[in-house]
């Protein structure tokens, strides 16, 4: 998030002054830098009720739960209240992917959850069951599921897969943006026809694919969300000061598995 200091001659999107959220580009110097160099397709205007700092903790993660929801698994209006398995509900992109998945696209949203805080952050995002994944088959079942129609995976793929296997709906589809250790067996797919999906917002910078435009829209289309209250920032720790120990804090945090929502370093 930040405001745009200058534009190149062929920017049409954006004038100096104008306040500004995105995802940025790996191929590029990161957030830990004071000045950045963004490509114009994949910036949005920054949403006008939220703070820098909660503008700031939201494009990644909504990035990647928009495109993994709308893009690749390809959600669409004929599936109101059709079932969606979050598994990593109180994570960053978790906690953005229930409340799109939920308020933009209608449908019934199962996530995992296991301690108290986790449970409690997933129903204020709008999760209609919260279930613990260390039994997840069983405690989707429970929840009133025999199969769900969706299932996105935001923690660990091998470690998940034949709960997911057993899970899904003939003719559904799995998407996961995990880093699998091991090889996934899609064979087990095949006897359902379920369609599988990997998700890397990076993708379209990465590639300058033709459709990069669409994280700018992407982000403009959730910037009026965010305005009118059908969203909301999922920003749950908030550090003040970019100095070396806030950052090693903010990375220690991650690396613990237990964040929940976003983490801000603010100047």
């Amino acid at each position: 998030m930040g405001e745009v200091e200058e534009t190149g001659p062929e920017v049409s999107l954006f004038q100096k002054g104008d306040m500004v959220y995105y995802a940025g580009d790996i191929n590029k110097s990161g957030s830990n830098s004071e000045y950045q160099l963004v490509d114009e397709r994949i910036v949005g205007r920054k949403p006008e009720n939220l703070t820098p700092a909660q503008a700031a903790a939201m494009p990644l993660t909504l990035l990647t739960a928009w495109e993994i929801l709308f893009d690749r698994i390809r959600i669409n209006e004929s599936d109101k209240e059709k079932s969606l398995l979050i598994i990593g509900g109180a994570g960053g992109v978790g906690s953005i992917a229930i409340q799109i998945a939920k308020k933009v696209a209608g449908l019934k949203v199962i996530a995992t959850a296991s301690r108290p805080e986790s449970v409690e952050w997933c129903k204020r995002q709008g999760a209609d069951f919260v279930v613990d994944h260390q039994n997840l088959v069983q405690e989707v079942q429970q929840a009133g599921f025999n199969q769900v129609d969706f299932i996105v995976d935001f923690v660990d793929v091998n470690q998940y897969w034949d709960a997911m296997v057993a899970l899904i709906k003939p003719q559904g589809h799995i998407g996961s943006i995990s880093d699998p250790v091991e090889n996934v067996n899609l064979r087990q797919l095949k006897g359902k026809s379920v369609s599988f999906h990997w998700e890397l917002m990076f993708t379209r910078s990465m590639f300058q694919t033709e459709d990069m435009i669409r994280q700018h829209h992407i982000l403009s289309e959730a910037a009026t969300l965010f305005e009118n209250g059908t969203i909301t920032s999922t920003i749950k720790e908030h550090l003040t000061g970019f100095s070396t120990e806030n950052l090693k804090q903010a990375h220690a945090l991650l690396e613990s598995g237990k964040t929940i929502g976003k983490i801000v370093i603010e100047y």
